[in-house]
């Protein structure tokens, strides 16, 4: 396979010396408005420099970025002298003489100055840079693309730990309730996953993106916090001890979750019995099963001129039970209702929202296993939901969305 050569290719050879520029509340200049100033200036902004943005018309992002104060912009083109004071120069017009006019300016008042069009005539080439906790990631190649790919390779591999300095131990003891999203463990945040990739220690819940348990180092402790005894109430108990004692035993324990944390998901309970017990608690949230099962078959849970709100229910305790839900005004909503936990409970469900004043004839579907290859959708009717659920032999996990908005795809 050929490879594309590189576009700079009077770089090769060179050797730049790389350096971080601390900038805060320094004069940086950068010269032109468009596409390429659009993707450099969040990383300025980002370092607290000065920015004096000298260009005539700008893009509308770069225009929001003025609009905000994040930068000051000069409505003009280039004039010598507005390089004066400065600390580091960014030219970026499609204007080769004043790109030249720019770097000659900067040469003679010795600010280093990057060019977008000819990185052989700069003094300071741009490296292609991405974050990753506290770290900075920049590669430097002399050919753009090659940098980038490299970059981006580097910080995926530190988001996903398969790239991962194991000598260094970036958390101390505590405990991170992290939400593991609905199944796919694509959906996991970019921070939950780094954290995964750090602990000592993973109590995991049954709905937690399985495959991710797969990835950990032989030497990461897993438990599976599905099979501590007792009941249910005891064995939230039997959760909280656990993760207190690893911590107190000087291990970085992740509460592994699935969808979010505090969704239905007890991790409010967890948290509190970590500070009282004097453990620190990181809190990473979770993309809920909520809004992405049903996101994943496409039904959005809000739709324009269909419904201003969507409600969340729990369904594991039913409307004649000891729920807290108030189903008379949940069923007097336009907006859709959401229900998670209620395979079993959906037929005591579906009768008192229609008792209390929802149509018989409202759009129901019903998915299962969600976002994960076992992804299962069957669709009904409020006054047909419970047989359709038994007939199709539907099983928890599944999130039944309820509302018009079923339908806005036909």
């Amino acid at each position: 396979m050929s490879t594309a050569p590189n576009p700079h290719p009077s770089t090769e050879g060179r050797t730049p010396y790389p350096v971080g520029l601390l900038l805060t509340g320094r004069r940086v200049v950068v010269v032109g408005g468009g596409q390429v100033a659009q993707r450099r200036l969040p990383a300025l902004i980002a370092a607290g420099a000065d920015i004096q943005l000298i260009s005539p018309a700008t893009t509308p992002a770069v225009q929001a970025m003025a609009d905000a104060g994040e930068l000051t912009w000069h409505r003009r083109g280039y004039a010598e002298g507005d390089l004066a004071d400065s600390w580091y120069a960014l030219v970026a017009t499609d204007d080769p003489a004043v790109n030249t006019a720019v770097s000659a300016e900067a040469e003679r008042l010795r600010v280093f100055c990057a060019r977008s069009d000819d990185a052989a005539a700069a003094t300071a080439w741009t490296p292609a840079s991405g974050r990753d906790g506290g770290a900075t990631v920049s590669v430097l190649t002399g050919d753009p693309r090659h940098s980038a790919a490299l970059r981006n390779s580097i910080v995926e591999g530190l988001r996903d730990g398969s790239l991962a300095a194991r000598q260094f131990r970036a958390h101390g003891a505590g405990v991170a309730l992290v939400g593991g999203g609905p199944g796919d463990p694509d959906l996991i945040t970019v921070r939950g996953r780094r954290l995964l990739a750090d602990a000592d220690v993973v109590v995991a819940d049954r709905l937690a993106p399985r495959e991710l348990l797969a990835e950990l180092p032989p030497h990461v402790e897993v438990i599976d916090a599905s099979k501590i005894p007792y009941g249910r109430y005891m064995a939230q108990e039997a959760i909280n001890r656990t993760l207190i004692a690893h911590a107190k035993a000087g291990r970085f324990v992740v509460r592994l979750k699935g969808g979010d944390p505090y969704v239905f998901g007890r991790g409010g309970e967890e948290l509190l019995a970590c500070v009282e017990a004097g453990i620190p608690v990181t809190v990473v949230p979770g993309i809920s099963s909520s809004i992405s099962v049903p996101a994943a078959v496409g039904i959005p849970v809000t739709h324009r001129g269909m419904t201003h709100e969507f409600t969340v229910i729990s369904g594991h305790v039913g409307p004649d039970e000891r729920s807290l839900t108030n189903w008379d005004a949940a069923a007097r909503m336009t907006g859709t209702l959401v229900l998670l936990m209620a395979v079993d409970k959906i037929g005591a469900i579906a009768a008192r929202l229609i008792e209390a004043g929802r149509s018989a004839d409202t759009p129901v579907a019903v998915v299962q296993e969600g976002t994960t290859a076992a992804q299962r959708r069957v669709d009904a009717t409020l006054a047909t939901v419970a047989e359709v659920v038994t007939t199709e032999g539907i099983k928890p996990p599944a999130v039944i969305v309820i509302g018009e908005v079923v339908h806005v795809l036909g």
